[in-house]
């Protein structure tokens, strides 16, 4: 096929594979007649493999990714089914023809079309199997976005907007009371992380057995150091390792755990975690990427929110944008969770850290993630990871749901060597 071009599907279900000589992210979108999902839920892709008669089959690291179409599946309000490329771990098409393959389920090729002369695009429309007098045909496109896969999902009408900027804080004015003692002496650079150990690659877990009842994640386990907490004064956990909020604001280490209830009450439901870091002591920027997995009660992976997918649970889980750099100082990206909103099933977030532009995180500095009030800004816990590994991810945290209702954050600080939310998803499952 050539750009433009459009034949006839002589089967009603195809599968669409995209190559190239470099690893693609494949995915497919459901439009209206006016050129629009109805829903996030139109949009199918790794971390949203099922649509209604479209679906997303991953190929590992041996075989393309695909979208396979049944077209008699597709609701009747649909017009067409759009695939599209990106490139894994970001970069350009230029100097790359990708090429899409449509074959029946009996693997015989339908058409074949590679868009050449690419350049700075960095997100391509492949092809789109669309409507036509009551059959279905397919065009080849080739269309190119220089805003990635987020630039395609935009034009679409999937919710990829960044929220607005908070306003700044009235400046008080200065008290009439005597100066304060000198500050102390600042503290010297943060040295890089450590060198790794090695390990084991992350494992895949087995499915749940069908029928299984429904079961909340168990609460850490005894031997879990006990933690202490910071405010006014200092608070000490339990020998289970549960630390309360009753002191003030806690600073957990690794594998400590504190629940949030105040007061023997829960904390208000609407909080943010904030995720921040720097390059290591004269390193370079470094493009980190944070994100958050969502569980259910068998460590079934529901969805993930991260910066290609800003808004998931119809607006539970809210992420900031992507910060390209790490820097300058506060937090670098912002995940809003409202967990009274949450569906029932999502039982158990996991918060990871990614380096996208594939460096390993023991040339980082300063890694730190910190829970607090959506309303007031104020900081309940806060978690500094001061060791590293080279790899490419981290988990940071997890906040579960206990059978109570109430919710327990937990520091983890365990790493992995994944670029993306994709990668993680395991790790994180058994993190859990």
């Amino acid at each position: 096929m050539t750009p433009g071009s459009n034949v006839p599907l002589s089967v009603p279900r195809v599968v669409v594979d995209v190559t190239a000589p470099v690893r693609l992210d494949v995915s497919g979108l459901l439009l209206t007649a006016d050129g629009k999902v109805r829903s996030d839920d139109d949009f199918v892709f790794y971390n949203q493999p099922q649509g209604p008669g479209v679906s997303h089959h991953s190929g590992g690291r041996s075989a393309p990714d695909s979208i396979e179409v049944d077209t008699a599946a597709v609701p009747a309000e649909i017009d067409k089914i759009v695939v599209t490329a990106s490139i894994d771990g970001g970069g350009v098409f230029a100097g790359t023809t990708p090429t899409a393959t449509l074959r029946g389920t009996d693997g015989s090729v339908v058409a074949t079309f590679a868009p050449a002369g690419l350049g700075p695009e960095t997100a391509l429309v492949v092809v789109e199997i669309y409507r036509r007098g009551g059959a279905w045909k397919v065009r080849a496109v080739g269309q190119g976005y220089a805003n990635g896969l987020a630039g395609i999902a935009t034009d679409f009408g999937v919710s990829v907007e960044e929220p607005a900027a908070p306003a700044a804080p009235p400046v008080a004015p200065p008290a009439a009371t005597p100066p304060p003692p000198p500050a102390p002496p600042a503290a010297p650079p943060a040295a890089p992380f450590s060198a790794p150990p090695s390990g084991p690659p992350a494992t895949h877990l087995p499915p749940p057995p069908q029928g299984a009842p429904a079961a909340q994640f168990p609460p850490p386990p005894a031997a879990a150091a006990p933690g202490t907490g910071t405010g006014t004064g200092t608070g000490t956990g339990t020998g289970t390792g549960k630390i309360s909020l009753d002191k003030g604001r806690v600073n957990l280490q690794k594998n400590q755990t504190v629940s949030l209830v105040k007061g023997g009450r829960p904390v208000l439901t609407r909080v943010k975690m904030g995720l921040g870091w720097e390059p290591a002591w004269g390193g370079r920027s470094i493009d980190l990427d944070a994100s958050v997995l969502v569980y259910g009660p068998q460590r079934e992976h529901i969805t993930s929110c991260y910066f290609g997918r800003l808004t998931v649970l119809n607006g539970a889980i809210q992420h900031s944008g992507d910060n390209l750099t790490g820097a300058g100082s506060g937090d670098d990206e912002v995940i809003t969770i409202d967990l009274g909103a949450l569906p029932p099933n999502a039982t158990g977030l996991v918060f990871t850290v990614n380096s996208y532009s594939g460096q390993k995180l023991n040339k980082v500095a300063k890694a730190y993630c910190r829970l607090f009030d959506a309303s007031t800004n104020e900081e309940m816990v806060r978690f500094d990871l001061t060791n590293g590994e080279a790899k490419r991810g981290v988990l940071m945290a997890k906040l579960i749901r206990q059978n109570s209702g109430e919710w327990d954050m937990t520091a983890l600080g365990t790493f992995a060597d994944g670029r993306t939310a994709r990668d993680m998803v395991n790790p994180g499952a058994a993190a859990l």
